[in-house]
């Protein structure tokens, strides 16, 4: 029996090419620094051009590889616009990890069917545009792929009222990937999911700072903080840890997996 592959070979993505969506701020950034530090190069899919490519000068002083697209993910010509730009850059797709989202805090019954169908665009629609156009892709190459969909300790347990929409579309992602990874499988492409609790990011201080009518959001962030055994918000490179451990070899035996990173809170 051959020894088992050493550790620094596993977690090296060198010759890997992935898209994060969503990888300019918060969670987003965090994995995308961990999979080019990894070796990867790294297409940067988000709605937002000037912190795009703030993040893509952040990683490449570093000396590693990135490149931005403006992406919506809810469109579908902007998705295989994304899918097509990345392979004329970098020649190929290897890793896909879907983390682009919204979650505007609405309680239901202030909530418009536009504030619903916007969320589940985005956050269900999105992911599912996305692995269809990357998985597409993978196929053709014949060499597999890895997928990791960002949900949230949501799509297990409510966290707090007014995310009903939101908790609606990670309920559909956690579905969606236990089937698609059913449905990839005979390709070798591993389809999992990592499902975050609450994470210090730039977008929860903006939903913080924007409570809507009734909602008073340092409250709720005191009693979501009161749920948490480890007592702390979590850092977005802990997520960013977590997706490598998927987009590398330490995960090799696993598809149609969620990992929960929440600081012990779906415990409480």
């Amino acid at each position: 029996m051959n020894d088992p592959a050493p550790k620094d070979n596993l977690l090296n993505l060198s010759g890997k090419i992935a898209i994060v969506t969503g990888g300019a701020l918060g969670i987003g950034f965090g994995i995308a620094y961990r999979l080019a530090e990894a070796g990867a190069k790294v297409m940067i899919a988000d709605f937002k051009e000037q912190e795009a490519a703030s993040a893509v000068q952040r990683l490449t002083e570093k000396g590693w590889v990135a490149k931005a697209t403006k992406v919506d993910i809810s469109n579908e010509a902007d998705v295989s616009k994304m899918v097509s730009e990345t392979v004329n850059a970098f020649g190929e797709l290897d890793i896909l990890v879907n983390n682009a989202g919204v979650y505007p805090s609405i309680p239901v019954l202030q909530m418009s069917l536009a504030d619903f169908d916007r969320v589940i665009s985005v956050n269900l629609k999105g992911v599912f545009l996305c692995t269809k156009y990357v998985s597409e892709e993978m196929i053709k190459q014949g060499k597999g792929g890895k997928i990791i969909n960002i949900t949230s300790v949501d799509a297990l347990h409510p966290s707090s009222v007014g995310l009903a929409h939101y908790d609606a579309s990670k309920h559909g992602v956690w579905g969606f990937t236990k089937n698609v990874a059913l449905e990839l499988a005979p390709h070798k492409i591993w389809v999992n999911a990592i499902a975050p609790g609450g994470i210090a990011t730039p977008g929860v201080r903006t939903i913080q700072s924007q409570a809507p009518a009734g909602v008073d959001m340092s409250k709720v962030l005191e009693n979501f903080l009161v749920k948490i055994p480890m007592h702390r918000m979590g850092e977005p490179d802990e997520i960013g840890k977590v997706a490598l451990f998927l987009a590398s070899d330490m995960s090799s035996y696993m598809t149609g997996s969620q990992i929960v990173v929440d600081g012990g809170v779906l415990l409480s």
